[in-house]
């Protein structure tokens, strides 16, 4: 049973008074003056009457707190002062520091009066005690479960962690990855509690945090070639993570003041070697991934999941904050233009913000700048430049994820304007897809649709690139007639279209289209069919899209069993008069017009067969 948790099993026999701890100490330091070095009950002894008096501290009322308070302090200082006084023993030292350091910070953490005599007891510690033996002790403090104060707890392990870090004089990339397990661990589990009583310690803690990073980061100006790189690699992670944490503060008034985190983390980032361009590709993440993707490292990876979510919002922040603006100059400007006239690089940067995108963890302003960054990337003056030259075929599983994390804050955000510019970036970014594959795209997104309105608006955009396409046959046929004969027929575009229509119009688990729940999407997949008869009425092709067959399936298995449905849904909506049915019956006024106006033109080609 760990020392630390002794105290709780007999409160009485172990009283926390400073008398009884001048006997513990006055014990300790006979046993380790006979040469009795092998028993630690000595040592456990003084962990108990800490303990004791933290837990006492924990418990009591309001009235009980000053008197404890001011107990525990007479404790810390009877501590240091023995730990401190020319005749202490080495052994004895060392003996507390394995047993003292947790019951010691949590006195800390529980009592403001007693914050900096235990700094200052852990501060001798880390000062006097073998380094790696420190590091070790502080790392198992750190994992250790607290109920109470556990942010104000660590923010004190954090910084005596940082200054033990910079004693180690080898091993040092070893004895970094034991230690950043454990503090990520207690940032990541922070985030959920942030709220506005904890906001300001939390914030101390990502500070407490960053220090640790400053002090790899002085590690790493001791080494040489490869150790070095390994090392910035590993900092270069945790800063990422870090930022990626920090960037989950929801509220306002904790969030505006993670800035300075952020700023510290991306002096770090460049120190790292990390540039803008390498932060809005991802390549800068990859390449340090790569130097820790072995077999030993596999637990230190795990901890750096978030790592790709913090380069996205190193950008972010960039966008959002004067002071890391500032920092940056032109890079971020530069970094910007290098990505719009690279394709695959463009790629890259749209592609990697569908991590901060897609999750829920992230506050409404990260993705609100996100969308407005996903704008400047998707140069709209580049498309027909990129749409002619290039294959993106291998990323459409990305470019994918992408627009679906899109669609998620079109259907999420809780004000309109974001909704509306969400909308605008989807449209962008699928207008920069080649023509040859947006239509693939369409269809996986209308496929995995579940919401109606979102089925509709994705339809309204298939309209639309029905249109461009047509619009491009047109030319192609005023330029040379041997191009038509040539070409696919009926066109990919028409066939594309009509699958779309008939997913909607005849569901593929059967039955008709649910009225009027899916009124919308209806409405959108008829003025889309629609609109298709007309372009292939138009003209003087020798040539039409629509077959006999083709179109008599249309007519009789998709519009005419539809119109009964609409027409009994209206005549029901009309007879009963409330609210409610005269909002079904107003909704379902343009479907039944456009249905009628489809079934008059179907009726109208099938005539000409």
């Amino acid at each position: 049973m760990d020392a630390g948790d002794t105290a709780g099993d007999a409160p009485d026999a172990v009283a926390p008074t400073p008398a009884r701890l001048w006997e513990a100490l006055a014990a300790l330091a006979q046993a380790f003056e006979f040469g009795d070095c092998s028993d630690r009950s000595a040592a456990a002894a003084v962990s108990d009457l800490l303990n004791a008096a933290a837990d006492a501290g924990d418990t009591g009322g309001d009235a009980d707190d000053a008197a404890a308070g001011g107990v525990a302090e007479e404790m810390l200082r009877e501590v240091y002062a023995f730990l401190s006084s020319p005749s202490s023993n080495q052994l004895a030292i060392d003996a507390l520091s394995l047993e003292l350091v947790k019951p010691v910070a949590k006195l800390g953490a529980l009592m403001g009066n007693c914050w900096d005599i235990a700094n200052a007891i852990i501060e001798f510690f880390v000062s006097n005690c073998n380094p790696r033996d420190m590091l070790s002790i502080l790392c198992e403090a750190v994992d250790a479960p607290l109920a109470s104060n556990g942010s104000v707890y660590f923010v004190l392990l954090f910084k005596e962690l940082a200054k033990v870090l910079v004693l180690i004089q080898r091993r040092h990339t070893e004895q970094v990855k034991v230690a950043l397990p454990a503090v990520l661990r207690v940032t990541n589990a922070a985030i959920p509690g942030c709220d506005k009583e904890h906001g300001k310690i939390i914030v101390d803690m990502f500070n407490a945090a960053v220090i640790i990073g400053n002090a790899i980061q002085e590690m790493c100006t001791k080494m040489v070639n490869q150790k070095k790189e390994e090392l910035c690699s590993v900092l270069s992670l945790y800063s990422l993570q870090n930022i990626a944490l920090v960037s989950r503060c929801k509220q306002q008034h904790i969030f505006s003041a993670c800035g300075s985190v952020v700023l510290h983390h991306s002096k770090i980032l460049t120190f790292c070697g990390f540039t803008y361009l390498g932060l809005l590709t991802g390549n800068d993440v990859t390449s340090a991934t790569d130097k820790l993707s072995k077999d030993e490292d596999a637990d230190l990876l795990d901890c750096f999941s978030f790592a790709m979510d913090g380069a996205s919002l190193a950008v972010i922040w960039t966008y959002m904050d004067d002071e890391i603006s500032k920092y940056a100059g032109a890079e971020l400007e530069s970094a910007l233009k290098d990505v719009k006239g690279n394709h695959t690089r463009m790629w890259q940067a749209i592609n990697i913000l569908r991590y901060v995108l897609s999750s829920t963890h992230y506050p409404w302003v990260i993705k609100s700048h996100s969308l407005d960054l996903l704008l400047t990337i998707a140069n709209e003056s580049h498309i027909e430049e990129i749409n002619d030259h290039v294959d993106v075929s291998s990323s459409v599983p990305q470019i994918f994820a992408t627009l679906k994390a899109i669609e998620s804050v079109m259907i999420s955000a809780p004000d309109a304007l974001m909704r509306k510019k969400a909308f605008a970036v989807l449209k962008q970014v699928i207008s920069m897809v080649p023509s040859s594959q947006r239509f693939d795209i369409l269809q996986a997104l209308i496929k995995n649709s579940i919401f109606p309105s979102l089925t509709a608006i994705l339809l309204d955009l298939v309209k639309d690139e029905v249109s461009r396409e047509s619009h491009r046959a047109d030319q192609d046929f005023i330029e040379s007639d041997q191009l038509l004969d040539d070409g696919e027929w009926p066109p990919p575009w028409f066939s594309h279209a009509l699958e779309l229509v008939g997913l909607i119009l005849k569901p593929p688990e059967g039955g008709p289209p649910c009225l009027p729940d899916h009124g919308e999407q209806v409405l959108s997949a008829l003025n889309l069919l629609r609109f298709v008869l007309i372009i292939d009425s138009r003209g003087s092709r020798l040539r039409k899209m629509f077959g006999e067959e083709t179109m008599r399936k249309v007519y009789s298995e998709w519009l005419i069993p539809l119109r009964p449905i609409v027409a009994g849904i209206q005549s029901e909506s009309e007879e009963d008069g409330s609210d409610v049915a005269n909002h079904i019956m107003y909704s379902l006024n343009p479907v039944q017009l456009v249905l009628y106006r489809c079934i008059e033109l179907a009726e109208e080609k099938m005539k000409g067969f």
